[in-house]
């Protein structure tokens, strides 16, 4: 048995930069990965897809020459293989510098297998045993795949496989109208497929705003991809063109008939194969491990982080877990989750970027709100760029003054909602951003002015 002062499951996003603090502390830690180094974001998520989107904004942006007075020279042409080697060389990149950095470290040992508990302090990979007083879970999670009628009887594509995909469908079905299924359908619609997406919920991404689901929907219906929400009854079965995908919808033909079928209907834990029985770590209904508000287990010595523990799906989140955890047991501190402040971002183009709550929320919390917007085409950035659809919203606390959430649908969305996010942070009132002075030509420049349009809800 070889002795560790902590072992690390998973090589995700928070499993090196916690490797790399616990070694610069001078533990001996074990860090043990069974696919690849990089986790989800690296490998079949951000890295790759985010690049994918580049390419598919690249052609549309080149469809759309003459807008610019730009005089295309011929058709636009996709070349799916390079654009697949283009996102899978960034993918390999990320996954090298982070394979470099864990092997650089002095006190760090990378270990490939597929590590089990045999006791809470016990980890077996393989026929080794390590043990060690500290144990961080950080094992990520992978594609949901619900029992369908028929699934097991058609081919269909995950988030993991369409990432790798080197053609063009010829008609593309997504089953799932949120945030990875709705960026995979613009994707390739760009690309020159036909796309439809099948939601069974009454309209896309439905834990945002109705206003903002209903702008997403047109937005993307605008460039041709076909939405069939109220899907009641979805199943599948082979077809001599593909897979016939039964909807059920109370408009519409009863059945989509596609090429290709890509599954994104959510995420489950990594965690069906750990062994955490025997360490007796608990888990919820849905597989996630409980933790509390310091990322403890109820096991003494054991942590989890990451998309595994149901307290954040972001690659951000998991880095802000290590953040905690390192600061808690290395520096001394007294972080929690609870005090993170969320912001995500939904990378349609334009990208919507979100932070706090919605407006839904924040009425039906029963505080007295005000709400501002403002549309794209009343931005004078978006005008210049010919990107004008979506709009800005900002919504706060009418008796305190602080600001509950945002969200902008629109051009340079994922990155102008940071102005928000770091408001909130630091607990500022929005009559601290009334009187910022924000930099012109930019989105950014719109939320003092959003500011002075909020009214009582």
């Amino acid at each position: 048995m070889r002795a560790f002062d902590a072992i690390i499951i998973g090589a995700g996003q928070a499993g090196p930069s916690l490797a790399g603090r616990l070694n610069d502390a001078g533990r001996k830690v074990a860090i043990i990965e069974r696919k690849h180094v990089g986790g989800t974001c690296v490998n079949t998520g951000c890295k790759p897809t985010k690049t994918l989107v580049a390419s598919a904004y690249a052609a549309h942006l080149a469809r759309r020459g003459a807008d610019y007075g730009i005089i295309p020279t011929g058709p636009v042409r996709v070349d799916m293989a390079k654009v697949r080697d283009r996102a899978y060389q960034v993918t390999l990149d990320s996954r090298a510098g982070n394979e470099s950095w864990l092997e650089s470290m002095e006190n760090c040992t990378l270990i490939r297998g597929h590590a089990r508990f045999e006791s809470p302090t016990t980890i077996r990979v393989g026929e080794e045993l390590l043990t060690a007083p500290q144990i961080f879970l950080n094992v990520g999670g992978r594609a949901a795949i619900p029992d369908f009628p028929g699934i097991q009887d058609v081919p269909y594509l995950t988030n993991s496989d369409i990432v790798v995909l080197d053609r063009v469908p010829k008609h593309l079905v997504i089953v799932g109208g949120s945030y990875i299924g709705l960026e995979f359908a613009q994707i390739y619609r760009r690309f020159g497929a036909e796309v439809t997406v099948v939601e069974k919920g009454p309209r896309l991404v439905s834990r945002e705003d109705e206003d903002v689901s209903q702008a997403i929907r047109e937005i993307l219906e605008g460039e041709g991809i076909r939405i069939r929400t109220g899907a009641e009854c979805i199943r599948f079965r082979w077809h001599e063109d593909g897979v016939a995908v039964g909807v059920d919808c109370t408009e519409g033909a009863p059945e989509v008939i596609g090429s290709d079928v890509l599954l994104a209907v959510g995420r489950r834990p990594n965690t069906d194969d750990l062994g955490l029985d025997k360490a007796g770590v608990e888990t919820d209904t849905r597989g996630y491990i409980k933790v509390g508000d310091d990322l403890a287990t109820n096991v003494e010595g054991i942590w989890a982080l990451g998309d595994c523990n149901g307290r954040g799906a972001f690659t951000h989140t998991a880095y802000n877990d290590f953040e905690i955890l390192a600061a808690n047991l290395l520096d001394g501190e007294s972080r929690k989750v609870s005090d993170r402040v969320l912001g995500y971002a939904l990378y349609i183009d334009p990208p919507l970027g979100r932070v706090g709550m919605t407006e839904g929320q924040a009425r039906q919390s029963g505080r007295n709100i005000l709400v501002g917007t403002r549309p794209m085409s009343r931005v004078g950035r978006a005008v210049e760029k010919g990107e004008t659809l979506g709009f800005m919203k900002l919504i706060a606390d009418a008796d305190t003054r602080k600001i509950l959430g945002a969200s902008i649908l629109g051009t340079g969305g994922d990155e102008a909602i940071h102005g928000i996010l770091d408001l909130m942070n630091a607990d500022a009132t929005f009559d601290t951003l009334r009187w910022a002075v924000p930099i012109h030509p930019t989105v950014s420049e719109l939320w003092p002015t959003v500011v002075l349009e909020m009214k009582a809800g």
